[in-house]
């Protein structure tokens, strides 16, 4: 079917990718729930809301807790599906967990209020993903099976084509291909696009990609000609930058295109105004667009890592040691067999290249991970290692230990039992992965109320704050399109 005329399709990111992506992952739920009865009504396709990566930073920092903000967003946002994350066989850390804890986790996410999933896994493993995908399509939700985009010899048309019919035949319902270091160009998409929709027997193609190096938007208006059936945008103040592209500019590129849009443009300016002025008054910085650097097509760092790596390098002053570090990270991504750089495995990459530079030696430390890595304990590698990088590996008194993929059994029954058998299954997860110091600390936390405050409300907030005064009894606002008159309630 020729793409002219035919609905494009947007799922927002704003509420996760993009403050992940600008924010450090740091956005509060107060400041999501004042606008999420609005966003239901802007004709989005879903609302990308929750990973685990959001769980731990709203245990671990922020203090609140995941299921609440879930729950609350899920009570303003009723017509449109939101949408959450599953990363292969592990959740938050290197750590395999048991399939009875990711089928846990995809039966809460269900019930309380996520409605449509997205898989990926890190090593193009598929098989990692099959019983996932089964269950999720058992409790009724949508099902994304995502390709992470990467480039190397062996990252082919031909392997992501091979890959999507792989997702076809696990049942998802749609493929999304996922570019989280911005490395598409409008040629790469001309090729690999067809190559995907070619196997999809029907089923919907997504595209989402970053603007590390200023290319996404480009690459999408290609998209949107060849006909991909949906975009992944952020609000303009959570764009550009090592965000997504903006949402009005790609609604714009598809109206021209002859694409029509579901969306609403006067909500969508209103969005776009809640969030800037929200930004603002939190302190937040505003995504700008970068410029364009050529050596991001080599090391392949996703913008959010890339981000704390200058932060913890400048933390113990090595700062200086950028340059090397990401001149050493595109050697060891090829040595590893050309690891998808996408969390957890770009960590991998990232972790063994700043070792590397900073001892002056390669490998001559290594971390568990990466050795587990090598052995097949998360997956196979999507490419051959180079063998005196492998051989080293075996040669390590850590590889001894890790000759067995298996994770350990039985997990939540024994969280379980430390409870006395009163504990939720949601608190059963988040103690089995975030460390219990900061569960502990979270629901000490006051709970999130039903309607907390926006931090961008600044006329409400000065209504609120004169008629808490005792010597006013009421306060009226007028302007030439309304009159407001505001009154204290009295015991």
């Amino acid at each position: 079917m020729p793409a002219e005329g035919r609905p494009l399709d947007f799922v927002d990111v704003t509420l996760r990718d993009g403050h992940q992506c600008l924010w450090a992952t740091r956005m509060p739920t107060s400041m999501m729930v004042p606008v999420a009865r609005r966003m239901d009504m802007l004709g989005f396709k879903a609302i990308d809301l929750m990973g685990a990566l959001q769980f731990e930073v709203c245990v671990r920092y922020l203090r609140e807790n995941p299921w609440d903000r879930i729950r609350l967003m899920r009570d303003s946002i009723r017509r449109t599906p939101l949408n959450g994350f599953v990363r292969s066989k592990s959740l938050i850390s290197f750590n395999l967990v048991p399939d009875e804890v990711i089928e846990l986790w995809i039966r809460r996410l269900a019930a309380n209020g996520i409605d449509r999933l997205t898989l990926f896994d890190a090593l193009f493993d598929l098989d990692n993903l099959a019983r996932s995908i089964r269950i999720a399509s058992e409790v009724g939700m949508y099902t994304v099976g995502a390709l992470v985009y990467s480039l190397s010899p062996v990252h082919t048309d031909e392997l992501f084509a091979r890959k999507a019919q792989e997702f076809v035949a696990l049942g998802v319902d749609a493929v999304l291909l996922k570019d989280p270091s911005g490395l598409l160009t409008p040629e790469r998409v001309r090729t690999v696009v067809p190559a995907i929709q070619s196997t999809l027997a029907g089923r919907a193609l997504e595209i989402h990609s970053h603007c590390t190096t200023g290319l996404a938007p480009i690459a999408y208006v290609e998209a949107i000609r060849l006909g991909v059936d949906a975009v992944q945008t952020a609000i303009s103040p959570l764009a550009n930058g090592h965000s997504l592209p903006p949402t009005e500019r790609i609604a714009a590129f598809a109206n021209r295109l002859n694409r029509p849009v579901n969306l609403d443009g006067a909500g969508l300016e209103e969005m776009a105004v809640y969030f800037e002025r929200a930004a603002v008054a939190a302190g937040k910085p505003l995504g700008k667009p970068l410029e364009y650097d050529p050596r991001q097509y080599e090391h392949q760092i996703p913008g959010g890592m890339m981000a704390n790596l200058r932060a913890q390098l400048s933390q113990i002053g090595l700062e200086h040691k950028l340059d090397e570090i990401l001149e050493e990270a595109a050697r060891v991504r090829e040595e590893l067999g050309y690891i998808n750089m996408v969390t957890p495995t770009s960590q991998l990459v990232g972790t063994q290249a700043v070792i590397n530079v900073v001892q002056g030696e390669r490998y001559r430390t290594m971390p568990d991970e990466v050795i587990r890595y090598a052995l097949g304990h998360y997956g196979k590698p999507l490419a051959p290692l180079a063998p005196d990088v492998l051989d080293r590996i075996h040669q390590t008194p850590a590889a001894r230990l890790y000759t067995s993929r298996e994770p350990e059994k039985s997990v939540i029954e024994r969280v379980r039992a430390r409870f006395g058998g009163k504990i939720s299954d949601e608190d059963v997860l988040l103690r089995i992965m975030i460390p219990e110091e900061h569960v502990e600390a979270m629901l000490a936390a006051p709970p999130l109320a039903g309607h907390p405050p926006s931090v961008a409300t600044p006329l409400v907030d000065l209504v609120r704050a004169l008629v808490t005064e005792r010597r006013f009894a009421s306060v009226r606002l007028e302007t030439p399109e309304v009159q407001v008159t505001a009154r204290a309630r009295r015991a």
